[in-house]
């Protein structure tokens, strides 16, 4: 699946879902180190597990964050 991302630096969210598990995650553009650690600390978790995790993080005085993004993307699917 692929999520197009508001107001923050990554463009796109890709990521994977099979049998109610998050299989693969990357962010495109972003902090690249950061992003990386993320994709890999939510892999093989389920997304409802995650999204309370990192639903209203905030990026500096941004109302989002890549993610937040990431739980929104989450939360479409579930």
């Amino acid at each position: 699946m692929i999520y197009r991302t508001e107001g923050v630096c990554s463009k796109e969210i890709h990521f994977e879902i099979a049998n109610g598990i998050i299989t693969e995650v990357a962010f495109v553009s972003g902090c690249n180190g950061s992003l990386k650690g993320i994709a890999e600390l939510v892999k093989g978790r389920k997304p409802a597990d995650v999204i309370p995790l990192l639903e209203g993080v905030r990026c500096n005085s941004r109302p989002t964050s890549c993610p937040d993004q990431l739980a929104t993307a989450l939360k479409g699917v579930l």
